[in-house]
């Protein structure tokens, strides 16, 4: 199709050879002989070149030509003039002019001039094909940006440090946006890298590699996550990154089978359970070869013996029903000093048994408190049986002391803080210290003990905090209302509780 050309020009003779010469060079040209007759023209006509004479001193020429460029800036502009306009020309028209000629104008100016022209329209034509294929490119990339931040679930980037290089909404809403953290220490809170990591097994052998996890978001709250990893590949073929998608499982956790739960429970304790039926066995066998001889110091001991197993498979046994049976609170005033007397007993048998001292400061005049008194009770003695376990497994000093002290804060409140010099605990083990079947004892734990505490203290209305560093030891600080709360957590539905995330309104408690 031959590129159209409008010619400009008040003297018709001069545009008629001009048009002559142009349309013999394959143009299509169309004359006007004055500013007036160019709008009409120029909006049915496809012109991408305008060959004009400003008909200076008149400027009204001059004026139409900036009109042209500024609607339809892909219009190229050649200028003819006198050779005494046209520096006039020049500083009125300036850079919107592709060529100026003087007149007469010769051929070879001429074309020059529209080769010139043509050049700038191919260029033009050029660049809005680009434009044009970068604006598709943008609308795609657009698009999967859209796509990765909507897809529900959390997605991550990680180079090979398992440094973050991309996250998706959903991710940074729950885990922060950090990029060029690392995802050790945006999910799990750890110093170091986590074992059996699926990202480094990607990066090892290309493949993907399925694990479920529990991480911590930026709020403090825990989730139950399905991770798949697959590899993220540059031009040959080489892994140069990992892309990690975590689904949200926490709900499905949740709520699973409550018997299923049970039995794990179960299967988890039944070797603790053989081995203390084994030692109440040896004891009564002790016992009765005392009896027999009139052994005092025998039967003393067998007795000791017998009455510790008793005590600690109540306890169990105590633990299975409170997680396996829905029931309500007994709530009942009880007087604050008699209840942590009791619970000193309790801790003071274990503390002198393993050699830690134990130190209590108990406000006085503390009044009363309306509990439930044996899971009240047995709450504290657990969280001090902790305390106690972790000075015990401590190595790393000579002298170990748990402090026991009960105060009135004011405002209608009991704090309890129990507090040790032993073991402490790193952050990861802090986030799960309350969750079902978690123990940091190895086969010495149930993992129900501290579930089981925490949960007796948030369904009496009670707050714990919880402050522990490694090597240095932990601290609980545990406040209890002095009534019982208008609306007690119900336990009618235990399978809420199957990994000790959430309260009974689902929403997590603190």
């Amino acid at each position: 199709m031959a590129i159209e050309i409008l010619l400009i020009d008040k003297d018709k003779g001069h545009a008629e050879a001009l048009g002559v010469y142009l349309e013999r060079q394959q143009f299509e040209v169309y004359k006007a002989g004055s500013p007036d007759d160019v709008p009409m023209l120029f909006d049915n006509l496809s012109v991408e070149i305008v060959l004009a004479d400003p008909g200076l001193p008149d400027t009204d020429t001059v004026h139409l030509l900036k009109q042209i460029k500024k609607s339809h800036p892909g219009v190229q502009l050649i200028i003819m003039s006198a050779d005494e306009q046209l520096d006039q020309a020049m500083d009125l028209l300036k850079q919107d002019v592709v060529h100026y000629l003087r007149k007469p104008v010769k051929s070879a100016a001429l074309d020059l001039a529209v080769k010139q022209a043509r050049t700038w329209i191919a260029m033009n034509k050029k660049v809005a094909r680009y434009e044009k294929k970068f604006k598709d490119l943008r609308n795609a990339q657009n698009l999967y940006q859209q796509l990765f931040d909507e897809v529900p679930c959390y997605i991550s980037v990680q180079d090979r440090e398992f440094r973050l290089t991309a996250t998706n909404r959903m991710f940074k809403r729950d885990f922060g946006d950090e990029i060029g953290s690392y995802c050790y220490e945006v999910y799990k809170h750890r110093g170091s890298p986590c074992r059996n990591c699926p990202v480094a097994a990607t990066f090892e052998d290309g493949l993907p590699h399925p694990t479920e996890e529990i991480v911590t978001s930026k709020s403090g709250k825990q989730y139950n996550v399905l991770t798949w990893t697959a590899p993220i590949r540059n031009s040959l073929g080489q892994v140069t990154q990992v892309m990690e998608m975590s689904t949200n499982i926490t709900r499905l956790r949740q709520l699973q089978d409550h018997l299923t739960s049970l039995g794990l429970m179960i299967g988890s304790m039944s070797h603790g359970g053989k081995g203390m039926l084994t030692a109440l066995d040896g004891g009564v066998y002790q016992l009765e070869t005392g009896l027999a001889r009139n052994d005092e110091q025998r039967i003393s001991k067998a007795f000791g013996q017998v009455k510790q197993m008793t005590g600690r498979i109540r306890n169990m046994v105590l633990e299975i029903l409170y997680y396996a049976k829905s029931r309500e609170l007994s709530y009942e005033p009880v007087d604050i000093s008699k209840m942590v007397e009791k619970v000193l007993n309790n801790a003071k048998a274990i503390a002198d048994k393993n050699g830690i001292n134990l130190e209590a400061s108990i406000a006085n005049d503390l009044g009363a408190i309306e509990v439930d008194p044996n899971w009240m009770q047995a709450a504290l003695v657990n969280f001090m049986e902790n305390a106690v376990d972790a000075c015990t497994y401590d190595r790393s000093k000579e002298d170990h002391t748990v402090k026991f002290d009960v105060f009135d804060p004011g405002g209608d409140r009991i704090c309890f803080v129990i507090q040790d010099n032993g073991m402490g605990m790193d952050q990861e083990t802090r986030e799960k210290m309350f969750t079902l079947f978690f123990t940091s004892k190895g086969s010495q734990g149930t993992g129900l003990g501290l579930f089981i505490a925490n949960r007796v203290i948030h369904q009496h209305g009670g707050t714990i905090k919880v402050e522990s560093e490694l090597q240095k030891g932990t601290r609980f600080k545990i406040s209890l209302p002095r009534q019982k709360p208008e609306q007690p957590l119900r336990t009618d539905k235990p399978e809420k509780w199957a990994n000790g995330l959430l309260d009974d309104s689902g929403k997590g408690s603190t």
